[in-house]
Parts: structure tokens; C-alpha cells; sequence
């Protein structure tokens, strides 16, 4: 069998070959002077740390501390090294320690949030007058919604989704923060808005979907289905504010949510109908990818997030009287 050759002088050593827990005892052998000393210091024993020192003096060739009388000193080589090897377990333990979070007034960073039009206009105020007190150098970039085929969590184009999560990655990390109720809405004056509403008038009417990919078919005509019924649906747009509009200045029935969407409701002179007909409530969610788990500016952003979607699924419904 052949030995293997000896590494020559000033040739790189493969670290695979090296204990590098060797530098922390290292470290303190050399800041001590004393095998005793750098074993409290290592909380270890005395025969551990006088071993580790045997280890590094085979490792680097050179002794490292010698003893005169009843000290030690430092070898040439250790004095030359010595403020090296500080500054690595230094920069070792600040790689290995949890990031803390930065002063928000300090934080310059841009978040990338996905959601719907409707729930950016219920919680983006309340989340900019936050960022603008506390964080005023933060900037946020809101998205739509993805299409199937993209994962903009996933491939780190955005940092988070709020409201209904699509996502099927399963990695993805989904938090239910709450639901709000489907509600039909009509413009303030429209016939149906006059009093309790039959499903025999519903499906008479016209409605408007708000659908960003372009579906005509939402959880309101499964909920027709199982009376077996069926509505019209006379036009699909892409923003759910659109919708809203197009109800306001036309005779078209459609969707929104009773709580998130009370401001938007409101503000365009829209009607909630009186009718007897439960739809599916709207679950609001969190999503974001795990690689930003630990992330503190992110951890903190979903901290506000959560505040403002839970204030305003926790305000006053919109109802039929308006």
C-alpha cells in the first residue's frame, strides 16, 4: 500500500481534512496562553483542550505554545496567525447567529406582495400609513395574482401572496388569517334592491364575474346548481374593481366581499341584496416561500400583514340597507 503524499509547502489543504471546530480552540489557546484557561473558557476539560492542542500543532506543523518555566508562550507561526484566526470564530459566530431585525427607520427595501384589486384597496392604506410612520424608506410593489403555470413564490419574483392561495408548490407556507362572506351587489335603484330577492329573479338577471384569467363560472352558480338552477353571466372582466364599477352604471348583478369590500361598496352607491342563498365565504390567506422564514424585514413586513387583514375582516359588514 502506498502512502499518500505529502502535502507540499503553501499548497492548499482540502477542508474536508480539517476539524474546523479546531479554530474555536485555537482561538482561545492563543487569546490564554494556558491549556487550562481556554478549557474554561471552551467549557471543556483540561485533557480535552490539551488533546485539541495536540490536534492543531499536527494540523499546522508548527507548536503553536511552548512552555517556558511555568507559562506558555506563542511560536512565531501563532503570533502571525493569531489576529486571523480572532476575526474567523468572530465572523464564524456572527454567520451563525440569528439575524436580528434591522431599525425599520433604517430598512431600505422593496417587497413584492400578490393579490386581488379588491383586497389591495381594503388593506393597502391601512398598510402604507404603517410603513410611512415607521418605515418610511420601505416600498411595496403589488402584483396580481399569478396564473396557474407561474409560482412567483416559488421562483423568488415575489415575496408574498395575500387573500385566496392558488399555489399548488407544496413547500409554500399558507396561513389562514380569516374568511369574509359573498355578497351580491346591485347599484343603489335597481329593481332587485327593493326588497328580499327570489332565486327565480337572480337567474332572470345578468351578471358581471371579476376574473382575472377570464372564467365565467364562479361558486355562486355551483350554489345555483344544487337548486338546479342556472344564471347568465353576460360578461367576464379582469379587475374586481372593474366589476364593481360596471354594476354601478348598469343593471348587472355581481360579487364582492361583505367586509373587505365595504369601503369600495360605498363609495359607488352600491346595494347588497336580500336574499336567501349561502355562498361559500372567502378564506383570506397568507402565503410566502419558506426560504424567507427566518428572514427578520420579512417576518416583520407579515407581521403588519396580518394586522391589517385581520382589522379590516374584523370591522362592520356592509349590509342590505345601503
Amino acid at each position: 500500500m502506498h502512502s499518500p503524499a505529502p502535502v507540499a509547502a503553501g499548497d492548499p489543504r482540502p477542508l474536508s481534512g480539517i476539524d474546523l471546530n479546531l479554530l474555536v480552540a485555537l482561538d482561545a489557546l492563543l487569546a490564554e496562553r494556558s491549556v487550562s484557561a481556554a478549557a474554561r473558557r471552551l467549557h471543556l476539560t483540561e485533557p480535552a483542550t490539551s488533546r485539541a492542542l495536540g490536534r492543531i500543532r499536527r494540523t499546522t506543523g508548527d507548536q503553536i505554545l511552548v512552555r517556558t518555566g511555568h507559562t506558555m508562550v506563542p511560536t512565531p507561526r501563532a503570533l502571525e496567525i493569531q489576529a486571523e484566526v480572532s476575526d474567523l470564530v468572530r465572523r464564524a459566530q456572527g454567520l451563525f447567529a440569528p439575524v436580528s431585525m434591522p431599525d425599520p427607520a433604517d430598512l431600505d427595501r422593496t417587497f413584492t406582495i400578490l393579490s386581488s384589486d379588491m383586497l389591495i384597496a381594503a388593506v393597502g392604506p391601512d398598510l402604507l400609513t404603517r410603513l410611512a410612520t415607521e418605515a418610511p424608506a420601505v416600498r411595496i410593489r403589488f402584483l396580481p395574482e399569478p396564473t396557474p403555470s407561474a409560482d412567483p413564490l416559488r421562483d423568488g419574483t415575489a415575496d408574498l401572496e395575500i387573500g385566496e392561495i392558488d399555489s399548488t408548490a407544496p413547500e409554500i407556507r399558507v396561513e389562514t388569517l380569516g374568511t369574509d362572506d359573498a355578497v351580491l351587489i346591485v347599484r343603489a335603484g335597481h329593481p332587485l334592491a327593493e326588497g328580499p330577492v327570489t332565486l327565480d329573479q337572480l337567474v332572470a338577471a345578468r351578471h358581471v364575474v371579476g376574473s382575472r384569467r377570464g372564467r365565467f363560472r364562479g361558486p355562486l352558480d355551483d350554489a345555483l346548481a344544487a337548486q338546479g338552477l342556472r344564471r347568465t353571466v353576460a360578461v367576464a372582466v379582469p379587475s374586481h374593481t372593474v366589476a364593481l364599477t360596471m354594476v354601478a352604471q348598469s343593471d348587472l348583478v355581481g360579487i364582492a366581499p361583505r367586509r373587505l369590500g365595504r369601503s369600495a361598496l360605498a363609495a359607488v352607491g352600491l346595494a347588497v341584496l336580500d336574499l336567501d342563498l349561502a355562498l361559500p365565504p372567502l378564506p383570506i390567506s397568507l402565503a410566502w416561500h419558506p426560504r424567507n422564514d427566518a428572514d427578520a424585514p420579512h417576518r416583520w413586513l407579515r407581521t403588519h400583514l396580518r394586522d391589517v387583514i385581520t382589522t379590516a375582516l374584523s370591522g362592520p359588514p356592509i349590509d342590505a340597507s345601503v
